[in-house]
């Protein structure tokens, strides 16, 4: 098995909030981020497959950066994730839901490989890790 690991950029903003809470408990329980803020977005696609003996990869890049770019980094870059993305309408727009919301946007879509891991890095010190419904490294 070979593994490609593929980078994309984006910048999004969210706020952490549940409206039927009041703005003290809401800010008691997300501190600053109660506030809308945004952060540039670092998205790792990894796909898993087996090398084709005539190309010598394990997926067309070009289809796999059509894929993210149309269904991922079109939707999310500049966006307000909670207001602009259904998904999102009842769930926190926390990176470890977003990266739930990548795996399905993606997995379905790719030919040939398949998604092996989600990494979505906030801030240069939080990183988020998604291997897909039910499973682990």
């Amino acid at each position: 098995m070979h593994y490609l690991t593929k980078t994309f950029h984006f910048c999004a903003a969210h706020q952490y909030r549940h409206n039927d809470w009041s703005e003290e408990k809401n800010f008691e329980i997300f501190g600053a981020d109660a506030n809308v803020h945004g952060h540039n977005y670092v998205l790792e696609v990894t796909v898993k497959g087996t090398i084709n003996p005539d190309t010598g990869f394990i997926i067309d890049l070009g289809e796999l950066k059509e894929i993210v770019n149309t269904h991922i980094i079109d939707i999310l870059d500049h966006s307000r994730i909670e207001k602009a993305i259904p998904w999102f309408q009842d769930k926190q727009p926390s990176s470890e839901n977003l990266v739930v919301f990548i795996w399905h946007e993606i997995a379905s879509r790719l030919k040939g490989a398949a998604l092996h891991r989600i990494r979505l890095q906030e801030t240069p010190t939080i990183k988020t890790d998604y291997y897909g419904p039910g499973q682990s490294k």
